[in-house]
């Protein structure tokens, strides 16, 4: 039986309402404190795009994969690409693959003949399969020297997630499935979507309220081609929270002791962005995620036992409110997991 503690109740509840008003498209919002959970807004078990949320479980499958001795995060990238491909180098410093996890490859945003063209279409990522990727790696070249600088890339992100799923001989999807849903049973998390799944899609939105039609991320699936509900990203923030499962304690662990500084506020985690929250010394760790319909927030207080998860059905952002909630949460204090009462069937 879920428990709810009527203050967290509360102050979910109130987010998802105001969230929900005057926009098209739903929202759900998730929280947990300690033992306690909450969720409130469309039905729990709608499915969402997460989009860049996605990085989180592909960073989590390399450190399960590196714990296991199948690949090792200062392992080359040109290690695991078809070999007539050569990985950029500078500075006389390779890619490794703890520097795609973490955004400091030096590669830009975006694979080289995304933009501008590929930007405009309603589906902009569903035309980058693997050939155009590589084709793209060849031509390209880094900004910085790999594993000096934090730049946000979606295609190191991406490439990342497919060299893995190639080294695995298997598929970006598979993968996730076999290395990290099985072992929290995360049963909604997932690139396609069943005839089921697909039927609890939420319709996504404009900002403006104009239908947006489903993104296909193709080979780069990896920084965000996820689906997935607000139950099932809870069962991840939990165990992140800890004590994970045994199956996954290491390489959570593992992500969490790894991390590149971005400036004095800010760190960067695979898969994982690190910081004080506004006015506060109180310390998070989070990803949001958009895509061309949806907007969506995973953050995390390991220190106070504390998570939200927001999945929107709207291209509004959802990082301020849900970074607020989470600080109200941890406001709420120690006590806060008292006196809980059964959720409502």
């Amino acid at each position: 039986m879920t428990m709810i503690n009527s203050l967290l109740d509360d102050l979910s509840g109130r987010t998802a309402q105001r969230l929900g008003a005057g926009q098209r498209g739903v929202v759900v919002v998730g929280a947990l404190h300690g033992r306690q959970s909450a969720v409130h807004g469309a039905d729990p078990g709608t499915q969402f795009e997460i989009g860049s949320i996605t990085k989180t479980f592909t960073a989590l499958a390399l450190a399960q994969l590196a714990v296991r001795g199948v690949v090792g995060l200062d392992q080359p990238l040109s290690d695991l690409l078809p070999r007539d491909i050569t990985a950029p180098q500078r500075g006389g410093e390779v890619i490794r693959l703890r520097h795609l996890a973490s955004h400091t490859s030096g590669l830009p945003r975006l694979p080289k003949g995304t933009l501008p063209r590929g930007l405009l279409r309603a589906d902009p990522y569903a035309g980058c399969t693997g050939e155009l990727l590589m084709d793209g790696l060849r031509r390209t070249r880094l900004r910085s020297v790999p594993g000096t600088r934090f730049c946000y890339s979606n295609l190191g992100a991406g490439l990342l997630g497919f060299v893995l799923a190639r080294h695995t001989e298997t598929d970006y999807d598979s993968l996730v499935q076999a290395e990290i849903c099985r072992h929290l049973g995360m049963t909604d998390t997932r690139v396609v979507l069943d005839l089921e799944g697909a039927a609890r899609l939420a319709p996504g939105h404009s900002r403006t309220g104009r239908p947006r039609p489903p993104w296909h991320l193709a080979a780069l699936a990896g920084a965000g081609g996820l689906h997935s509900t607000v139950p099932d990203l809870l069962r991840l923030a939990r165990a992140h929270l800890g004590p994970a499962p045994e199956e996954l304690a290491e390489a959570i662990a593992l992500n969490r002791t790894t991390a590149h500084r971005i400036n004095a506020r800010a760190a960067i985690h695979p898969g994982w962005i690190a910081a004080n929250l506004p006015r506060t010394q109180h310390r998070v760790m989070f990803h949001s995620g958009g895509t061309g319909g949806y907007r969506s927030l995973l953050a995390i207080a390991p220190e106070h036992g504390a998570a939200v998860v927001i999945l929107n059905a709207n291209n509004r952002p959802v990082d301020r409110p849900g970074l607020k909630l989470l600080g109200q949460i941890i406001d709420s204090g120690p006590g806060f997991g008292s006196d809980p009462v059964p959720a409502a069937a």
